[in-house]
């Protein structure tokens, strides 16, 4: 290993899941301080970003650290570490089926790892990386959306909706959005050209085909969404799986790490991109308040741990 091992301390706090059960079963620890291995970075955790429902992916393996997201700055480097350098500020997505970096430090593969957006705080960074790429992935892998194409995107004031908003913008699409009554001026914000309210009875009477459904809310919405789609039109959701009929091609898919995607992101967030919606900031020692405020039904945003002392 590289750098400055000297100037890490050999143990460290984490969030550690101890038993399936949810936050109850939280708990912070001091456990070692990691070792990046070959072709891994040391990552100083400045914030960490929460999922409301994470606490169940890891109960094959407990006990485990929570959190996917992170914002820091790299401390040491492994061996075979050449584009990553000690000092430099990153944020990321880390792999599922392994811990998280609800912590003081992760070790952390340098392919998930891309600069931190010099526009955001290391909050506002820890909280875009998940969200960010579903709707990169759903809108460009999946979706195929291309320039002039009628997209429509339900949930688009959402966790995953403020990204796939302005990104289908960008990419020269005609933009038409759902969203409750009280996310109907972000969404135009965002860079909607069409907001309709999906509480406000049959949202799809009366709209013209699209070619894409992107959906991010599930549910009767993304049930409905067929009725609207052109023929040979493509449906994409990350919430749940869609439909499956003749003539449309139904898609779900699982987010996965991608550092140059996440590169190309920071750069349109240093470009203008509205910053994440963060909802609310907890200290690691509050970690069990963080997860339960997660499921709050009035969250709007991302829950955040920050680690720094």
């Amino acid at each position: 290993m590289r750098a400055f091992r000297s100037m890490t301390p050999t143990t460290m706090r984490a969030v550690v899941l101890r038993a399936a059960g949810g936050p109850d079963q939280l708990a912070v620890e001091e456990v070692a301080t990691p070792v990046p291995r070959a072709g891994e970075a040391l990552v100083r955790v400045h914030a960490a970003a929460l999922t409301r429902d994470e606490l169940e992916w890891p109960v094959d393996r407990l006990p485990a650290i929570p959190s996917y997201e992170l914002s820091g700055v790299v401390v040491a480097v492994g061996d075979s570490v050449d584009d990553v350098a000690v000092g430099g500020e990153v944020y990321g997505m880390t792999a599922f089926d392994r811990d998280g970096v609800a912590a003081d430090y992760a070790a952390i593969p340098i392919e998930l790892l891309a600069p931190k957006p010099h526009a955001l705080s290391h909050t506002e960074a820890a909280a875009v990386p998940l969200a960010a790429l579903s709707a990169w992935q759903g809108l460009l892998e999946h979706g195929r959306l291309a320039a002039g194409e009628r997209v429509l995107i339900h949930g688009a004031s959402g966790g995953v909706g403020q990204f796939a908003t302005p990104l289908a913008a960008r990419l020269g699409a005609h933009v038409i959005a759902t969203a409750s009554a009280r996310g109907i001026e972000r969404a135009r914000e965002l860079g909607a050209d069409v907001v309709i309210d999906h509480t406000a009875g049959s949202w799809e009477a009366g709209l013209d085909p699209v070619d894409l459904v992107f959906d991010t809310a599930g549910g009767d919405r993304l049930a409905r969404s067929p009725a609207v789609l052109r023929e040979g039109g493509r449906l994409v959701s990350v919430a749940e799986e869609p439909p499956h009929l003749s003539g449309v091609t139904s898609v779900y898919f699982i987010v996965h790490p991608d550092r140059g995607q996440l590169a190309e992101i920071g750069a349109l967030l240093d470009s203008g991109w509205p910053p994440p919606a963060i909802d609310s900031v907890f200290t690691l020692e509050e970690a069990v308040s963080a997860f339960e405020r997660t499921m709050a039904a009035d969250k709007r945003g991302k829950v955040v741990l920050e680690a720094e002392r």
